[in-house]
């Protein structure tokens, strides 16, 4: 909140004497720019679902019987639409903690319209 101010009165400060300068700046909690490269499971996703999702969903007791630990299944949960879904559920995310950050959530989702490439 702090910076943010910070950020505001400079910009304010700096647009009056220099009204040709002009600098983008993004606020927290403002979506991340949109990603060109292709997005890949080994490289890019395989780290989302270890750092929030097989905790709860893996093994042979995985919670609604959903294992996360791999591609095949982490691909198929996105392509019947369950866990596209449900990282997007503001009223019941996932994970239950609180919704994945806006880029975690943008780079399953660029995955996906990528056609979910491995590696």
């Amino acid at each position: 909140m702090m910076k943010r101010l910070i950020y505001l009165l400079f910009g304010a400060l700096f647009s009056t004497g220099f009204s040709a300068c002009t600098k983008a700046i993004i606020l927290e909690g403002e979506a991340p720019a949109p990603i060109t490269r292709v997005i890949k499971y080994d490289q890019d996703v395989q780290i989302i679902m270890y750092n929030h999702c097989v905790t709860c969903h893996a093994g042979t007791a995985a919670s609604a019987s959903l294992d996360l630990t791999n591609y095949q299944n982490v691909r198929a949960s996105s392509e019947n639409g369950n866990l596209l879904e449900r990282i997007e559920n503001t009223s019941d995310p996932m994970p239950p903690s609180g919704l994945l950050s806006a880029e975690d959530r943008q780079i399953i989702a660029k995955w996906a319209a990528d056609g979910f490439p491995e590696n």
